[in-house]
């Protein structure tokens, strides 16, 4: 039987037990520490009871684990670096168990949540990055021609989820000096992350990005400072500041599809499920209105990459500022992965009433109406996302989109009656 310790872990040296996770023939359990369920601290309300006693996850068809851990497995690009490395080993990828990639983990996970004993994985000393570097590696490695992967790209590469190439660095806005940033950084360095290119994506994809993003705060959303990464090569790379870091504080998140065990790689959600997860989760009516705005963006913009993980919820651990954890509030996550996409089969991969490939206003008053959100709320919100994207082509330009990209998106913005 395989055990790890599962700690939550604001910082090295703030860092209590959860429970524990075993691994037994096939079947996983995990068990609350008693002192942890005194503090109040839910880290998964919908899936994993909050309760003393011994819990076995019998959601197979959801996946191995539970999914407030498996949020802190990476998928698409980290799966691909961390199977390279196993199979670098002359281990068959397929005969690791999730607890023994959670432990190979270790600290290195996004959020709070840690693994221990950790397997040993090096962490590296913190280095300069050479970002062109690290891209062109990336691409052999989607290739399927790197033999060796740097250590650099595996450490700092391997924890985030989503498909396209990324890596985890500190950024030092003063100096501009760009470093390893998977572990804690020094001074004046911020935790970000910068997305590489998919073999598919254009020059401009990270421009795009960075636009959408610009695009996003006219519309009134939430978003991490966001910025282009620019090397003497000529890239551009899009990064985004972390949510999951306030200083080198870590911070408990959860995405949306793991906290109801919905896959991710299957379209089987609608956005009425998100508002009413929002709804139950932070009992906050302004947090269900960011939800139903991000919504409305997704489908004004053409971004139909808004699975389920795409989607996810912060848990405030502090009272007053006294780092006391007595319980904690949800809130929903800034928003992230705002890119102009097609989605499965050119519909959306969570619906909207319904409907996934051509939304309508009708059909997102209908997901506001189930949430109880009022007429005037929404076409508010419909309106202020609207005249942001309206002025697309202005984002565009400021973020250096080429002028055939500028226009052929949009001709895919959606300009409601």
């Amino acid at each position: 039987m395989k055990k790890l310790e599962v700690r939550f872990t604001r910082s090295p040296g703030d860092s209590i037990p959860v429970g524990t996770l075993a691994w037994d023939r096939g079947r996983t359990y995990f068990e609350y520490a008693s002192d942890f369920l005194a503090t109040g601290l839910n880290i998964s309300p919908f899936r994993l009871p909050f309760e003393p006693g011994l819990f076995e996850h019998r959601d197979h068809e959801f996946g191995p684990l539970p999914g407030v851990f498996d949020d802190s497995l990476p998928d698409g690009w980290g799966l691909l670096l961390m199977d390279h490395h196993i199979r670098s080993l002359g281990l068959n990828p397929a005969g690791v168990s999730p607890l023994d990639r959670l432990a190979w983990l270790g600290t290195g996970t996004m959020g709070a949540l840690t693994y221990h004993p950790p397997a040993g994985r090096d962490s590296g000393d913190i280095n300069i990055f050479v970002l062109h570097e690290l891209a062109r590696q990336s691409q052999e490695i989607l290739a399927g021609l790197a033999v060796d992967v740097l250590p650099q790209l595996l450490r700092a590469g391997v924890s985030p989820g989503g498909a396209r190439p990324k890596v985890l660095v500190g950024y030092n806005p003063a100096t501009s000096e760009i470093i390893s940033g998977e572990g804690d950084l020094p001074e004046g360095s911020e935790h970000w992350i910068v997305k590489f290119f998919a073999r598919e994506d254009q020059p401009d994809t990270g421009a795009v990005e960075y636009a959408y993003s610009l695009m996003a705060r006219g519309a009134g959303i939430v978003m991490p400072p966001t910025r282009l990464f620019k090397t003497a090569e000529g890239d551009r790379f899009f990064g985004i500041r972390r949510f999951d870091r306030d200083g080198n504080r870590r911070c408990h998140v959860h995405t949306f599809g793991n906290l109801i065990h919905a896959n991710f790689r299957i379209p089987s959600s609608d956005y009425t499920d998100l508002l009413k997860a929002t709804s139950l989760l932070t009992r906050n009516h302004q947090e269900v209105l960011r939800a139903f705005r991000y919504m409305v963006f997704n489908v004004l913009t053409h971004n139909r990459d808004d699975h389920v993980k795409n989607f996810a919820f912060i848990l405030d651990d502090r009272i007053a500022g006294t780092g006391s954890p007595q319980g904690g509030d949800w809130s929903l996550s800034p928003a992230y992965d705002l890119l102009f996409t097609h989605g499965p089969g050119g519909e959306h991969s969570m619906t909207v009433a319904g409907e996934g490939r051509s939304p309508t206003r009708q059909h997102m008053l209908r997901v506001a109406e189930r949430a109880d959100l009022s007429t005037r709320e929404a076409d508010a919100i419909i309106v202020e996302v609207q005249d942001a994207v309206a002025r697309w082509p202005d984002h565009a330009s400021a973020a250096g989109v080429g002028t055939a990209t500028t226009e052929a998106i949009a001709r895919f913005l959606t300009r409601l009656p």
